[in-house]
């Protein structure tokens, strides 16, 4: 889940595999190969003259032919190599990059059926039809109770639904299956700010920042926080 001022894409997103880019080689031009040497003249009497030595056709030129070679495939990079990189990336835009691949992947199921369970979930939220929506997702949540992605995608609708204790308790059910799940912290954080919990909001906010620390729009949102709470305890 994330909503609020905070944008990052939480649909699902799914990222085409990786392509095996085949750099081929052309092909060599052909080179001929050397002649076998001239077979030696006929030995013949002396009061004839010595026959010339007629030299042996070459055969024809062979092409060297190349095979074609394939580049290997590129690794594709786990989840946690990711987030590793995203915690020590510190271009907000590149980290933006990271954080979207990261969120498409959690939201992968690898189960077809869940994922079009999602697909239609989103399709009816979209249209406005919450109560197909959250069915979709229930069917979801019930096939493959251990994938976060189907827990925050309810968590999302049940917010923008106004429904945020049940918004908090899917977010729980996110951060228990994933604790660097950052999209569900900053839903967290977002409801505990519109509830007026400004330092456990704040305390969401920084554990959000450990995960993904070149968001700039949650940098200003930890001082704004850092500031106000300053201020009342003065």
């Amino acid at each position: 889940m994330r909503r609020f001022s905070l944008r990052l894409t939480l649909s699902p997103l799914f990222v085409s595999a990786l392509l095996m880019t085949g750099s081929s080689l052309a092909q060599a031009p052909d080179q001929p190969m050397p002649a076998p040497p001239e077979a030696p003249g006929t030995i013949v009497p002396e009061t004839r003259p010595a026959a010339p030595a007629t030299p042996q056709a070459a055969p024809p030129a062979a092409g060297v032919e190349r095979i074609p070679v394939k580049a290997p495939p590129q690794k594709v990079k786990s989840i946690d190599e990711m987030l590793v990189e995203l915690k020590r990336e510190r271009n907000p835009d590149a980290a933006r990059q990271i954080a979207n691949s990261v969120m498409a992947r959690w939201s992968e199921s690898s189960s077809p059926t869940v994922d079009l369970l999602m697909q239609w979930s989103a399709k009816a939220a979209a249209e406005k039809r919450n109560a197909a929506a959250l069915d979709f997702l229930d069917q979801a949540i019930v096939l493959k109770p251990d994938f976060a992605g189907a827990w925050n995608q309810r968590a999302t609708l049940h917010f923008s639904m106004g429904n945020y204790r049940m918004s908090v308790s899917d977010i729980e059910r996110v951060l228990k299956l994933e604790p660097r799940h950052f999209g569900a912290i900053a839903g967290l954080a977002g409801i505990l700010t519109e509830r007026g919990s400004k330092d456990a909001a704040l305390a969401a906010w920084e554990r959000y920042l450990e995960v993904f620390p070149a968001d700039r729009e949650a940098q200003e949102l930890v001082a704004k926080l850092s500031e106000e709470i300053a201020g009342q305890r003065t």
